[in-house]
């Protein structure tokens, strides 16, 4: 058998998302977890190609060359766009352009970005309870939290964000999505039913960021409940039919409905590419206002760096920045957005080079600041290196 017939046979629930079973998983979720479609429209909106970016000439300040960087990566799919346009795209040989690959936590960025067009829409308002929505949760850590306090993941909550720990919050959680077999933690009911059992920590809300996954659970939860919709159509109709996406993307949801939208989104490259293309424009695509700007600009100069500098979370990675509606800013990269998922899932938008840059990976470790230090060392090398070369 070849090795990507291997993998398909040997991956389960069990051993989906380790190495090396994840190199065929994360572009095939759906042939293991339960999902509804995100509908693309019948017509793609145009993605232009350009001259090709030599990545073995451009180095980083390790001394190693881009390209040396990317083959020791994990990647999956790796694309740069500078001006909407392509000027890179590369697949590893288990992956093809036509597949959908999970992004993870970049899930919660796209959730980000649609709460912004409903509260547009005046069917949201960021600081209203989240009880006003869900009421479900009045007993559990988002009792007293507003939505603005979910977006910004500055909920006081007592959940640690262990992924590798078997006997951890996380394992339970991974339990009621349907993303682990019933081992230890019995099934006690779905994401709808795991939430509201997750206690109030004992400081403040809003007082310090704190990375808590479940906050964009009860964020695409909220959405549901402030359109009336599922959120697969609520995406499609609202993103990824405006945008012009090529084909299909596709969300996890769990056995009774939950919608895995801190997660379980999988797209093509492509798709995430004109996604975070549109995000560069101000919120524009495809010939349209999509995401409202006062939402972008919101992103770009409202985050709390006093609550950033209070939490825990990515210090090692981005020392000095913010978090604003599901997307982190970092210091280090100023006027950049940027969405990152475990097993290596990247958007990096660029406005200041007009440089969009996404990559999926299969990672064998759910984190590893090492790899991902230099990952954000190569996104700026190439958006500086088009920047200048442009100019």
């Amino acid at each position: 058998m070849s090795e990507t017939e291997t993998l398909e046979a040997e991956t389960n629930l069990t051993n989906w998302r380790t190495h090396p079973f994840c190199r065929w998983s994360f572009h095939h979720v759906d042939h293991l977890l339960h999902g509804h479609l995100i509908a693309a429209p019948t017509q793609r909106g145009p993605v232009e190609q350009a001259g090709a970016l030599d990545l073995a000439s451009l180095a980083l300040p390790s001394g190693q060359s881009v390209a040396e960087a990317l083959e020791s990566a994990y990647s999956d799919a790796f694309l740069v766009l500078h001006r909407g346009r392509i000027v890179h795209e590369s697949y590893d040989g288990l992956m093809a352009p036509e597949d959908r690959h999970i992004i993870f936590s970049v899930s919660k960025s796209v959730t980000g970005a649609l709460a912004g067009i409903l509260v547009e829409e005046g069917r949201l308002d960021p600081e209203r309870p989240v009880t006003d929505y869900i009421p479900e949760l009045a007993n559990s850590a988002w009792g007293d939290a507003t939505v603005r306090h979910v977006l910004d993941m500055v909920v006081s909550i007592r959940f640690i964000e262990d992924y590798l720990d078997p006997q951890g919050d996380v394992s339970r959680y991974r339990v009621a999505m349907d993303w682990n077999p019933p081992g230890n933690f019995p099934y006690v009911g779905g994401l709808h039913s795991f939430l509201p059992t997750l206690p109030k920590d004992s400081g403040p809300h809003g007082a310090a960021f704190h990375y808590v996954s479940p906050n964009s659970d009860v964020l695409g939860w909220i959405l549901e409940r402030a359109s009336g919709c599922k959120f697969a159509d609520l995406l499609s109709d609202r993103i990824w039919r405006p945008l012009g996406a090529e084909a299909d993307a596709w969300i996890t949801v769990d056995r009774e409905g939950g919608s895995r939208t801190a997660g379980g989104i999988c797209t093509r490259a492509r798709d995430l590419a004109r996604f975070g293309e549109m995000m560069r424009n101000k919120g524009r695509a495809n010939g349209l206002q999509i995401v409202p700007e006062s939402w972008i600009k919101d992103i770009l100069q409202n985050g709390d760096r006093q609550a950033w500098s209070r939490g825990s979370g990515l210090d090692g990675l981005v020392p000095t920045g913010s978090y604003r509606n599901q997307w982190y800013l970092s210091d280090a990269h100023p006027g950049a957005m940027i969405a990152i998922g475990i097993h290596g899932q990247w958007i990096y938008v660029d406005p200041r080079h007009e440089v969009t840059i996404i990559k999926l990976s299969s990672q064998p470790l759910p984190e590893d600041e090492a790899l991902d230090t230099i990952m954000l060392d190569m996104f700026r090398t190439i958006a500086g290196h088009l920047s200048e070369t442009s100019s």
